[in-house]
């Protein structure tokens, strides 16, 4: 199948993640992949995984111009099929795959990426997209919010990651914690701060490594300095790298309050890492039936972290890795490569109609 991914979004999220793996996954296939998009890291991580990518100025809703180039680039690589991700997609290359006939697949990384309104229900009418999303959460959040759409519209692959390939079999001394999320307010760092405070204040010792950069970064430091934890915490920033911070950390803290199925946390229980985070969107689908304890409740407190964290702690070093194994075999049960292949074979079914 010839297929083109077309994402407009300047933020990095899961869903570019998402087509990375699933763009490599079907190139890999035989299948003939390009990716469209702004020119950044976006498209410069698709060229290093050796994906063909084109360049693209959005501009306003309904562009004519990129309408026209891209109505162009599908009739002349004979496009099969067409991937978008937010409403600029659908209003651009959703539009042109409409005009050729050919199908569209709407990947949706969250409920609220959709909104109920005139312009959305119009042009959702007309192009008729497929809905593709990353678990049960988001699909019945979808049906719930937005009246038009009907359950059958909206088909559920869940995301996975490749694992290592064993957990590992130690933990560092002092105990190495990580974050990987964006440092918005709605990722819930302060409340790990405020629980982290909590245990130095208790005499447990600890490290924690905070990757990413986002609107609360100065906030989130100053807090870690009013609480006196600085010399417990490293500030990574932006890593093209993720993987290599977390092969060095033991536990991974996802205490987030909005999520949909998230990247951050398939990729820390890939590595094999102990996981503490919070039971919001589809988190309890992929969560080990093993470590019911380690669920932070979705209106857990500061001091509900603190209590995880200290239990965690006290732990003995071999019940810390068991718990490590028990992390790693759920991200096994689910691993990119069956992802791919449960794509591949929906994408398939949708097929271009001759």
């Amino acid at each position: 199948m010839n297929i083109c991914f077309v994402n407009a979004t300047h933020k990095w999220g899961g869903v570019k993640s998402w087509t990375l793996d699933v763009a490599q996954g079907l190139a890999e296939h035989g299948h003939d992949i390009i990716i469209a998009g702004r020119s950044g890291p976006f498209l410069d991580k698709a060229t290093a995984r050796g994906l063909e990518t084109l360049a693209l100025a959005f501009g306003p809703d309904f562009n004519p111009l990129l309408i026209i180039r891209l109505l162009r680039l599908f009739a002349t690589r004979k496009t099969d099929l067409v991937v978008v991700n937010v409403g600029k997609d659908m209003r651009s290359a959703g539009v042109a795959a409409r005009i050729l006939g050919i199908p569209v697949v709407h990947r949706v990384g969250l409920a609220g990426d959709m909104l109920n309104t005139w312009k959305v229900r119009l042009l959702h009418r007309w192009v008729r997209p497929h809905i593709l999303v990353p678990c049960h959460q988001i699909k019945t959040g979808l049906v719930q919010e937005l009246p038009y759409l009907h359950s059958r519209e909206i088909s559920v692959i869940l995301t996975g990651k490749k694992p290592v390939p064993a957990p590992p079999t130690t933990v560092h001394n002092p105990v190495r914690c990580v974050s990987t999320s964006q440092l918005n307010a709605d990722k819930g760092h302060a409340d790990v701060l405020l629980a982290l405070a909590a245990l130095k204040n208790q005499g447990h010792d600890f490290l924690y490594h905070i990757v990413g950069t986002g609107s609360s970064e100065a906030e989130l430091k100053a807090l870690a300095t009013r609480l006196q934890l600085d010399q417990h915490l490293v500030w990574h920033g932006f890593q093209a790298d993720v993987q290599a911070i977390l092969r060095q950390a033991d536990v991974f803290l996802l205490p987030s309050y909005s999520e949909g199925l998230p990247n951050a946390l398939l990729e820390a229980m890939a590595q094999g890492l102990v996981c503490v985070a919070r039971d919001v969107g589809g988190v309890h689908e992929v969560w080990p039936d093993a470590a019911p304890d380690l669920l932070l409740p979705a209106t857990g407190t500061a001091q509900d972290c603190a209590d995880i964290l200290a239990d965690l702690l006290q732990r003995p070093g071999q019940e810390l890795a068991e718990l490590r194994r028990v992390f790693w075999t759920a991200a096994a049960a689910n691993t990119v490569d069956d992802m791919n292949t449960n794509v591949e074979n929906y994408m398939r079914s949708l097929g271009k109609k001759q």
